[in-house]
C-alpha cells in the first residue's frame, strides 16, 4: 500500500449524512450496460487495501476470514432485495456457493463472483418490472377480498416464478388501489405505474461498474457496523459537497429504504428545519418544480437522481409529496412546499425562550435553550477570529441573558440533535460543573484516554434547576453531553432513550494512498471506519444502550425501528474502569418525587393525554404487516383513521375549552403546543420549588 498522503484522525461525534445509501441505480447512458458488468482492476486494490485497513485499524481489529464472509454473503443479498420480492429459493442456494470465498475474494481474488450474483439479480428484477407492465392491460378488480402483505422480510424465498407472480399481482393491484383511493381513473393510473416501472427498468440498465462494487463494498463494512462504509468516488464528491454545504437544497439527509427515498435526518439552519413539516423517516413519493409544476413519481429512483430533484436555484421552490413517517402504505400522501435555501451556521444556532408556568399562585419562569448541534467555525478559529461560532459561546452568552431576565430553571433541549464536535461537548459540558472528566475514548489498541472540562478554572455558567431533554434522534455528542451530566448529578434527563451511537469513526480518502494509473481518472472513492468507542465517566459505554432518561416521556420517534440497538451489526454496550471524577449528591429521590408529581399532573392534562393517545395509534399502524385490496374495506379504513384523528383532536380541544373543528385542514400547526417542552417544563418547575424550600441541597462526594 502506498501512502500519498498524511493520515489524519478526525474526532467528530455525530452521526455521518448521507454514508448510508445503497446506490442501485445510476444516471450515466441509457445504454443496456448488462453484458458489460464486470470488476476493474481498480476495484481489486480498492479492495485489497481496505482489506489492511478493516484489519490493522478497526476497532475490533476484525479478521477478514471465512466467518466474516459468511455474514457479508448475507448482508449482501439482504441488501438486493431486502424484501424477498426478487430472487427466487434456488437462486439463494446457488449463492451459497460463495459463502466461505468472499474473504478471499476482496483479499486479491477476482470479484467476478460478486457481479456475477448482482447479475441474477438484474435478471429477475428484469423479470418482475416486464410482468409488472404486462399486468397494466387490465384494471384490477377491487371488489375481491384479498390482503396484499408488504412486508415479506421475514417471509421464505419464493420457490418458483409462478409463486412471485402472485406476489407481483398484489404488490401491482396495491400500487393502483392507492391511487384508485384518489379517485384517479384508470386510463392515468395506467399511464402513471407504466411510467413508474419503466423508469425502474430504465434506471436498471443504468448500472455501471462502480454502482455494483460500492453496493458489495458497504455490505462489506457493515458487517463490520452500521457506521463504517465505502463511497464511490461519484458518491465521495457529492459527501463532499454536502458536508461544504455549498449547495442550495432543503437541508434535509436522505437514504434510500426499498422503493423509497426517506428522510434520514432533518440539518439545524436548513429551509426543513426552518418549515417544521417534514420529519425523519418520512417517505418521498412525488418531486415537483414550482408551485405548479408537474409531480414526478419517484418510488424506486436512485438516490441520487432524487436529490439531483429536489435541489436547484436558491429561493425556488420543490414541492415534496411524501407518506408520513408512521403511515402504512396506501395512506393518504401529504404535500409539502419547501424554498430552497443554504444551509447558514447563524441559523444552526441555538436559541431560547422562556416558558412562564403558573403554579401556586406565582408564574414560574423556566428557560429553554434549543441546542440543534454541537458546532463550530474552526476556519474562524484558525484566522485567529475570538468571535468565532460555537455551541459553547452561543449557549453561555444565552445562560447570562435568560439569567438577566430572571428564570427560576433551565431545560437544555438536545431533541433531534445528531451530535457534532467533540470538543464542544466537554466544553459546553464545563459550563455546568466545575471541573473533572466528561468524556472517557478508548481505541482499537485499547488505550484508553481521558478528556476534561477544557476550562477547569472558569466559574460554572449556572447553578440553578436543570434539565436535558432528550430523544431517540439525541446522538453522539448529545449523549456524551447528557451522560455527564447525569453521571454528576448535575440534572435530570428527561425524554427518552437516546440513539445509542458510542463509537468513533475517521474518514480514508483512498486517493492519499493509492497510486493513480493512466486507466484511471476516477479516483478510489473513500472509506469511513470505526476506530474507536466512547465511555462515561462511570465506565459504562454510551454505545448500543445510549443515555436513559430519568423522567420518560412518551414520543412519537419508534425505539423499535430506530437507534443502534436495532441495528444487527451494532457493536455491544460494555464497560471501562470508572475514572476519578466529584459528583453531586445523589439525585434518586429527587426523581422519585418529580416522576410522581409528573404522573399525576399528566394524568389531567388534554395535551399529555393526546400526545399518548396518538402514539399508541401510530404504533398499531406500523405494527402492520399487511393491507386489505378490497377498495372499499381500504376507503372505509382510512376514513375511519381520519375521523378517529379529527376526533381526538375535538376531545383535546374541548378539555381545554377551545372550538372544536369541522376538519383536519383546519388544524393550524403553528398554534399546536409543543406538548414534551411543556412537561419538561412543568419536571423543572417542580424541581425549581424544591430547591426553593431547600429539600435538595448540593453537596459533593467522590466517586
Amino acid at each position: 500500500m502506498t501512502k500519498t498522503g498524511h493520515r489524519r484522525f478526525t474526532w467528530f461525534a455525530g452521526i455521518a449524512l448521507a454514508v448510508v445509501a445503497w446506490p442501485a441505480f445510476s444516471t450515466n447512458s441509457g445504454l443496456d450496460r448488462t453484458s458489460y458488468l464486470h470488476p476493474e482492476k481498480r476495484h481489486e486494490d480498492v479492495g485489497e487495501v481496505i482489506t489492511q485497513f478493516i484489519q490493522k485499524s478497526h476497532y475490533n481489529r476484525v479478521a477478514v476470514d471465512d466467518e466474516l464472509s459468511s455474514d457479508v454473503l448475507d448482508l449482501f443479498i439482504e441488501s438486493l432485495d431486502r424484501n424477498r420480492m426478487y430472487l427466487l429459493q434456488g437462486d439463494v442456494d446457488y449463492f451459497e456457493t460463495y459463502r466461505y470465498e468472499l474473504d478471499d475474494v476482496v483479499k486479491s481474488k477476482p470479484l467476478d463472483p460478486v457481479f456475477e450474483m448482482f447479475e441474477v439479480y438484474q435478471t429477475r428484477v428484469r423479470e418482475r418490472l416486464q410482468f409488472a407492465l404486462s399486468q397494466l392491460e387490465t384494471e384490477p378488480d377491487y371488489s375481491v377480498d384479498e390482503k396484499y402483505q408488504f412486508d415479506r422480510s421475514e417471509e421464505p424465498w419464493a420457490k418458483s416464478s409462478s409463486e412471485l407472480d402472485e406476489i407481483w399481482r398484489q404488490r401491482i393491484k396495491n400500487d393502483a388501489l392507492s391511487l384508485a383511493l384518489d379517485e384517479e381513473p384508470w386510463e392515468d393510473i395506467q399511464d402513471v405505474l407504466t411510467k413508474r416501472y419503466e423508469g425502474f427498468l430504465r434506471r436498471l440498465d443504468q448500472v455501471n461498474n462502480d454502482d455494483v462494487f460500492e453496493r458489495f463494498m458497504n455490505a462489506f463494512a457493515h458487517t463490520l457496523d452500521p457506521h463504517s462504509s465505502y463511497m464511490s468516488p461519484r458518491n465521495s464528491e457529492e459527501y463532499r459537497i454536502q458536508m461544504s454545504l455549498s449547495y442550495f437544497g432543503i437541508g434535509a439527509s436522505l437514504q434510500t429504504d426499498g422503493y423509497y427515498v426517506k428522510i434520514a435526518g432533518i440539518i439545524p439552519g436548513g429551509p426543513a428545519a426552518a418549515d417544521g413539516s417534514l420529519k425523519p423517516e418520512d417517505r418521498i413519493t412525488g418531486v415537483a418544480q414550482g408551485a405548479d409544476g408537474e409531480m414526478v413519481d419517484v418510488i424506486g429512483w436512485r438516490l441520487d437522481d432524487v436529490v439531483q430533484l429536489i435541489r436547484g436555484p436558491a429561493d425556488t421552490v420543490v414541492r415534496l409529496e411524501i407518506i408520513p413517517a408512521n403511515a402504512a402504505p396506501g395512506a393518504p400522501k401529504s404535500l409539502i412546499d419547501l424554498t430552497r435555501g443554504q444551509v447558514k451556521l447563524e441559523e444552526q444556532a441555538a436559541k431560547s425562550e422562556v416558558i412562564e408556568i403558573p403554579r401556586d399562585g406565582r408564574e414560574w419562569r423556566i428557560g429553554v435553550i434549543d441546542v440543534p448541534s454541537f458546532y463550530r467555525d474552526y476556519r474562524a478559529l484558525s484566522n485567529g477570529d475570538k468571535n468565532y461560532t460555537s455551541t459553547t459561546k452561543d449557549v453561555k452568552r444565552l445562560i447570562s441573558d435568560l439569567e438577566k431576565e430572571g428564570i427560576d430553571g433551565l431545560i437544555i433541549d438536545l431533541r433531534g440533535n445528531g451530535g457534532g464536535h467533540l470538543t464542544e461537548a466537554t466544553a459546553l459540558s464545563g459550563l455546568f460543573i466545575d471541573n473533572g472528566p466528561v468524556v472517557q475514548l478508548r481505541n482499537s489498541n485499547g488505550r484508553i484516554s481521558r478528556l476534561d472540562d477544557p476550562d477547569p478554572v472558569a466559574r460554572v455558567a449556572y447553578n440553578g434547576p436543570l434539565a436535558v431533554l432528550v430523544d431517540r434522534y439525541s446522538a453522539s455528542a448529545s449523549e456524551i453531553f447528557a451522560a455527564a451530566i447525569q453521571d454528576y448529578a448535575r440534572g435530570v434527563i428527561i425524554g427518552q432513550q437516546t440513539f445509542g451511537k458510542g463509537t468513533v469513526q475517521n474518514l480514508y480518502s483512498l486517493d492519499q494512498y493509492m497510486r493513480p494509473s493512466r486507466d484511471n481518472d476516477k479516483g478510489f472513492g473513500q472509506l469511513t471506519l470505526t476506530i474507536g468507542k466512547y465511555y462515561r465517566v462511570t465506565g459504562e459505554s454510551t454505545q448500543h444502550r445510549g443515555v436513559d432518561p430519568d423522567i420518560e416521556l412518551p414520543s412519537y420517534i419508534n425505539a423499535e425501528i430506530i437507534g443502534e440497538s436495532v441495528r444487527d451489526s451494532a457493536l455491544p454496550w460494555d464497560t471501562v474502569q470508572t475514572t476519578r471524577f466529584r459528583a453531586g449528591r445523589p439525585l434518586s429521590e429527587t426523581i422519585e418525587s418529580l416522576t410522581a408529581s409528573h404522573t399525576k399532573r399528566s394524568q389531567d392534562d388534554p395535551n399529555y393525554l393526546y400526545q399518548v393517545d396518538m402514539i399508541q395509534a401510530a404504533e398499531e399502524v406500523t405494527a402492520q404487516k399487511s393491507l386489505s385490496l378490497n377498495i372499499e374495506t381500504r376507503r372505509t379504513e382510512r376514513e375511519d383513521e381520519l375521523q378517529r384523528r379529527l376526533d381526538r383532536e375535538n376531545e383535546r380541544r374541548g378539555a381545554l375549552g377551545l372550538e372544536p373543528l369541522a376538519s383536519l385542514d383546519d388544524i393550524d400547526e403553528e398554534e399546536f403546543p409543543d406538548i414534551l417542552l411543556d412537561q419538561a417544563a412543568g419536571i423543572v418547575t417542580d424541581l425549581a420549588a424544591m430547591r426553593e424550600i431547600g429539600t435538595n441541597p448540593a453537596t459533593a462526594q467522590v466517586r
